[in-house]
């Protein structure tokens, strides 16, 4: 090789390794406290169909903790391309920060909540208390297992599915529905930080009598303590939870990642994101998806916040902010 060709090459060799490494895409998603498995087995999927659809490998991080404690601190400027929370008031918040679409609900299908659950009883094996419906868990000695109703969504659906139970008894009013609720919170030993807190506290620290929860958090327990260690029970009525997610505009305008957390979040209504939602123990949305797993979705009767408490706006600062009626029964706890 000529004198020539060697420096030739040199030159071109410390051209191309001074060009810059083009690092790939990032989306940051900021959820609630139980969705951790339902997202670690979502991300491969969306990422596969991605790399088909758009040739591009895109990397996929999660945050997760109390839904309220989660949206505050996207507020406060944690970097979300994509909210996916497990109440609408959370996002609101958000709506209301400037931080995400107030028409964030009319964005994607069944107001921008890919699939639903119910909140349910878990208890411990063989169902030593006998526990049947709501009105088992304010009976003297039942210690209730629940996250803080004014700081997480799960607390939040507990204490309305509570107060909706109440409140559509025969002789239920406003009153006797307080009524009943504080006397449910009384049978709290502690109130837990968020979600999978309140499991731990139940199943590992052997803790209560009884953990309401989401319908879909008794298969992660059954995965992680197996399932001869509790029982499933459906109450006569429960709510109907709502999972909505968003786009943080600030964000993905700042990152030029809008056209990825678009595709990531509708991904959610495809086959393989409703069939993820279902493996979960989320109701798909889709019929013919829930159809398919109708064996493992026992048919309840639920409310809605809308029906029963005039929506999230009404509900929020009625019951949980400042001076509501939380307050107002802990108070005298």
């Amino acid at each position: 090789m000529s004198r020539f060709i060697r420096q030739l090459c040199a030159v071109l060799a410390l051209g191309l390794s001074a060009l810059p490494v083009v690092a790939e895409p990032s989306l940051l998603n900021v959820s609630y406290d139980v969705a951790r498995d339902f997202y670690k087995d979502y991300n491969p999927l969306f990422q596969k169909h991605w790399k088909a659809v758009a040739g591009e490998s895109v990397e996929l991080k999660q945050s997760h903790a109390g839904s309220s404690k989660q949206v505050r601190a996207v507020a406060d400027g944690l970097e979300a391309d994509v909210v996916t929370m497990n109440q609408a008031s959370d996002v609101d918040f958000l709506a209301d920060k400037g931080l995400v679409s107030k028409d964030y609900a009319r964005r994607f299908p069944n107001n921008a909540s890919p699939y639903t659950s119910t909140m349910v009883f878990i208890v411990r094996k063989g169902n030593p208390r006998a526990i049947r419906d709501w009105p088992d868990l304010v009976k003297p000695g039942v210690q209730v297992i629940l996250p803080h109703p004014k700081n997480t969504g799960n607390g939040r659906y507990t204490y309305l599915a509570a107060w909706g139970f109440a409140l559509g008894q025969p002789a239920g009013n406003e009153r006797t529905a307080q009524d009943f609720v504080a006397r449910l919170l009384q049978n709290a030993p502690l109130f837990a930080a968020g979600g999978r807190d309140a499991t731990t506290t139940f199943m590992q620290r052997k803790i209560g009598d009884v953990l309401v929860s989401f319908e879909s958090e008794a298969e992660l327990i059954a995965r992680e303590f197996g399932k001869g260690e509790f029982t499933v029970v459906y109450p006569s009525l429960s709510i109907l939870t709502e999972f909505p997610v968003a786009i943080v505009n600030p964000v993905v305008d700042r990152k030029g990642t809008r056209k990825l957390a678009q595709a990531y979040l509708e991904y959610l209504w495809s086959p393989a994101g409703q069939e993820n939602a279902a493996q979960n123990y989320l109701r798909p949305r889709s019929p013919e998806m829930l159809k398919k797993y109708a064996e493992q979705f026992p048919p309840i009767r639920t409310f809605t916040v809308d029906e029963v408490f005039g929506g999230w706006s009404k509900a929020f600062p009625a019951h949980f902010k400042d001076g509501g009626s939380f307050d107002q029964i802990y108070q005298k706890k």
